[in-house]
């Protein structure tokens, strides 16, 4: 009996893990593909997981931060899903490429496909410029189902504060990579040295076969003294 009640508690405490794990990763969520870096270009998937065992996502709505202002948000086709992009007139106009931006995208909506339960949907979306003197973007999202039930995903989890019920999906920026040029100075010098070092082995090189035929012409300038020499000796012998 004491076995069973065991079991049973081991049971239900695994039970209960599984559930709130569940729970607690089936959020509304935004995930660059490669890097998002600040004031570049970047294309972003807002992954959407069906949560409801009885009813099935048929809305998504995604806000873009007004004080962190997009220029270009383009969202990919998805078949069965139709895309709406809304834009507010800007107080002050943007300057990007040499060029005035009146307008920027506040808001995308996709609706008319379904995510089944049990089953999630990826919504890609090109945006940028990305800002650049922001760690990260907040992006508030609201997923209707079709029992009418709205689940909105806009709660801002507080640094030190533990995560709200319904937290709204964060971008992490990364800082733009200024060490490249870094690199390739250091590559170039470590080409050039690479260079310098050839340079001295081919000297060093051209030293030793210099060296080299110079030994080589006395040892043949001696030899042929030599049978100079001998050629007289020779000679004298036969006038005697």
């Amino acid at each position: 009996m004491k076995t069973s009640r065991v079991s049973f508690a081991a049971a239900l405490a695994a039970g209960t893990v599984l559930v709130l794990s569940g729970t607690a990763f089936a959020h509304v969520g935004v995930q660059p593909v490669g890097e998002a870096t600040k004031g570049g270009y970047a294309t972003l998937n807002f992954k959407v997981p069906n949560e409801r065992d009885n009813a099935s996502t048929t809305q998504l709505e995604v806000n873009f931060p007004v004080d962190q202002p997009l220029t270009s948000v383009m969202p990919q086709e998805i078949p069965g899903w139709t895309s709406n992009v809304e834009k507010t007139k800007l107080d002050k106009p943007l300057t990007v490429h040499g060029k005035q931006v009146n307008e920027v995208v506040t808001k995308v909506t996709w609706s008319g496909g379904k995510i089944e339960p049990g089953k999630f949907q990826q919504f890609p979306v090109s945006v940028g410029k990305l800002p650049e003197n922001a760690d990260q973007m907040v992006f508030k999202a609201i997923q209707t189902y079709d029992n009418n039930e709205i689940v909105r995903w806009i709660e801002e989890t507080k640094e030190g504060a533990a995560e709200p019920q319904n937290p709204a999906p964060v971008l992490k920026l990364t800082a733009a990579k200024a060490a490249a040029d870094h690199d390739d100075h250091d590559d170039h010098d470590g080409k050039s040295t690479e260079a310098a070092k050839d340079d001295k082995g081919h000297d060093e090189a051209a030293a030793n076969a210099s060296d080299t035929t110079a030994r080589v012409l006395g040892v043949a300038g001696i030899v042929i003294g030599l049978g100079g020499v001998a050629f007289g000796v020779a000679a004298r012998r036969r006038a005697s």
